[in-house]
């Protein structure tokens, strides 16, 4: 099996990916990056979905990024939005060079392990208007990867899977039920209690809900 990094949030895209890079044959090493989001209970959560996907190892990284804030996720002075999604306006919850700056630990983290692959669940179809969920990204970031390490000037080419980047987050969970995954034990609410129970209104947990009564599959999040 090659070995693999995945970008690990604890939410149902990425244990989706992750679930979908062992399938691919890759040994998955699940990287999960505390930047200062406003609960644990995500973190928690991906360490529980690494071990049940079968990820050959895990590991968490701390990047403060309440120090730029900037967004509701790292500034709890800024309301998380509870509206729904409006199309066209990024929301609050954007958090600045969050992405970038997780796919360039990842990218560390593959130089280190010898892997030539990162897998994210980035995803441009039900989201929330993140500029960096988008192809565009994925393509750029994959060509700076490939000229801004030994790795690949030592001829080793470097490549960045969105697998998941044009499902729906109804196509998502269907795919992620195929593989096993056990959606129960995933985070993705924006503002969780300390145990992991969602709000249930927040724009991720209207997404995630929705996903699951398109899907046509019974919605095991716990709810406050």
């Amino acid at each position: 099996m090659k070995p693999a990094v995945v970008l690990l949030s604890g939410g149902l895209d990425s244990a989706t990916v992750t679930a979908l890079a062992r399938e691919r044959g890759f040994e998955c090493h699940a990287l999960s990056v505390r930047y200062g989001q406003r609960h644990s209970a995500e973190l928690d959560a991906a360490a529980h979905v690494a071990a049940q996907v079968g990820a050959t190892s895990h590991r968490i990284v701390d990047v403060d990024l309440r120090a730029i804030g900037g967004s509701a996720l790292t500034d709890e002075s800024i309301d998380v939005p509870t509206t729904g999604v409006q199309s066209g306006i990024i929301p609050v919850t954007y958090v600045p060079a969050r992405n970038t700056i997780m796919l360039a630990l990842a990218l560390g983290h593959a130089e280190v392990l010898g892997a030539n692959d990162i897998f994210y669940g980035a995803n441009a179809v039900d989201y929330s208007g993140y500029p960096d969920c988008r192809p565009e990204f994925v393509t750029a970031f994959e060509a700076l990867a490939n000229v801004a390490t030994r790795a690949a000037v030592e001829g080793a080419k470097l490549s960045v899977h969105a697998p998941i980047i044009r499902l729906s987050k109804a196509e998502i969970i269907r795919e992620g039920t195929r593989l096993g995954v056990d959606f129960s034990l995933t985070v993705s609410c924006y503002q969780t209690t300390p145990d992991g129970r969602a709000c249930g209104c927040c724009d991720s947990c209207r997404l995630r809900r929705e996903g699951f009564a398109a899907a046509g599959l019974p919605d095991p999040t716990r709810y406050a």
